[in-house]
C-alpha cells in the first residue's frame, strides 16, 4: 500500500511542477511582449536612421535629414463630423444625402424627423461613409443647402490598437498553455483549477476581440451627423398703422371679452345662488309654518279685579259746523 501512495506522489508531483511552471509564464508573457515590442521599435527606428544614412552619398545624410520630410505611416484615426444645413424641401435633401452615402459605400444609421407648430420639417440622421471617401461626402453635404454649423473630430487612437493587438497574441499563448496543462494533468483538482482559469482567460480574450472590433469599425468608417431644417416662409409685410376697421375690430374684441368674462363669473355664482334660494324657499314653505307661535300676552289683574283699559282720549272740542250737524 505504502508503495502504491509513493508511485501516485511522484507522478502526480510533475503535474503540479508542470502547473506551477505555466501560470508563472503567462504572468511574465506580458512583460516579455511589451519588453520585445520596444525592441522592435527601437529596431526599426535603428534600420531607419541606417537606411535614411545610407540614402545620401559622399557625406550629405545630415542635409537630406534636415531637408527631406519624414514619411508618416497610415495611422487609425476615428473621425467624426456634425453638420447643420437649411434647405428648402427635407425629404428631397435627405433622399440626395442618402443616395450619396450609398454610392460611397456607406450606409444610413439611425434617423429622427420632427414637425414644429408651424409645419417646418426638422431631420437628424446619422451616416457612417469609408474614411476615404469622408472629405468628399462631407463636401457634398454642405452643398446641398445654407449650412449654419459645422464642426469635425479627428481622434489618434493607433496606441489602442497596436495595445490590443498586443494583448491579443498574449492572451492567446496563455490559453494555449493552459489547455496543454490541462492535457497532461492527472488529478481532478487540477483539471477544476485548470477549468476556472481556462474560462477566465478565454473571457478576457474575446472582451479584448470586441474591443479590437469596435476600433476597427470606428477607424474604416467615418460618423456624419446631419442635421436638416426647412427654410422658414417668408410673411408679407404688413401696414402698422391702424385704420378705423382695426378699431371697430379691436373695440368689438374687447366687447365680447367682456361679456365671456361675465358670463364666466354668472356661471361661477350661479351654483351658489341656486343654492341660496332653495334653502329660502323651505325655510318659507316648509320650517316657518311649523314653528309654535307665541301666546298673545294676559292684561293685567289686581285683587279688586282687571285693570280697566285706557280708552282713547275724546276729541279736543271745536264748534261745530253746520256740516257736522247734517
Amino acid at each position: 500500500m505504502r508503495t502504491r501512495r509513493s508511485v501516485r506522489r511522484l507522478a502526480s508531483a510533475p503535474v503540479a511542477l508542470l502547473l506551477a511552471a505555466g501560470l508563472a509564464l503567462t504572468g511574465c508573457s506580458a512583460g516579455d511582449d511589451a519588453s520585445a515590442g520596444s525592441n522592435s521599435a527601437a529596431d526599426r527606428g535603428a534600420d531607419h536612421k541606417g537606411v535614411s544614412g545610407e540614402a545620401a552619398p559622399g557625406g550629405t545624410a545630415s542635409g537630406a535629414k534636415a531637408t527631406a520630410p519624414p514619411k508618416l505611416t497610415a495611422g487609425h484615426i476615428i473621425r467624426t463630423a456634425s453638420l447643420t444645413v437649411q434647405v428648402k424641401d427635407v425629404p428631397k435633401a435627405l433622399d440626395q444625402a442618402r443616395t450619396g452615402v450609398e454610392n460611397a459605400g456607406g450606409y444610413v444609421g439611425n434617423e429622427t424627423t420632427t414637425r414644429d407648430a408651424e409645419g417646418h420639417e426638422r431631420t437628424r440622421v446619422v451616416l457612417r461613409v469609408p474614411v476615404e471617401k469622408y472629405d468628399d461626402v462631407l463636401a457634398e453635404l454642405e452643398g446641398s443647402g445654407k449650412l449654419l454649423d459645422r464642426s469635425a473630430k479627428a481622434e489618434d487612437v493607433t496606441d489602442q490598437v497596436v495595445d490590443v493587438e498586443s494583448r491579443i497574441t498574449t492572451q492567446r499563448a496563455s490559453v494555449a498553455r493552459i489547455r496543454e496543462l490541462m492535457d497532461r494533468a492527472g488529478k481532478l483538482s487540477d483539471v477544476v483549477t485548470l477549468e476556472g482559469e481556462l474560462s477566465t482567460r478565454q473571457a478576457d480574450l474575446e472582451a479584448l476581440l470586441a474591443r479590437q472590433e469596435s476600433l476597427k469599425d470606428r477607424t474604416s468608417l467615418a460618423t456624419i451627423t446631419l442635421s436638416l431644417s426647412e427654410t422658414p416662409v417668408k410673411k408679407e409685410a404688413k401696414d402698422d398703422d391702424p385704420g378705423f376697421v382695426d378699431a371697430l375690430a379691436g373695440g368689438w374684441s374687447a366687447f365680447v371679452t367682456m361679456l365671456r368674462w361675465l358670463a364666466v363669473a354668472f356661471g361661477a355664482v350661479l351654483p351658489f345662488a341656486a343654492v341660496a334660494a332653495l334653502i329660502v324657499l323651505l325655510w318659507v314653505r316648509v320650517v316657518r309654518p311649523r314653528l309654535p307661535r307665541r301666546p298673545a300676552p294676559a292684561p293685567a289683574t289686581t285683587a279688586l279685579g282687571p285693570l280697566p283699559t285706557a280708552r282713547p282720549a275724546p276729541e279736543a272740542t271745536r264748534p261745530r259746523t253746520p256740516d257736522d250737524q247734517a
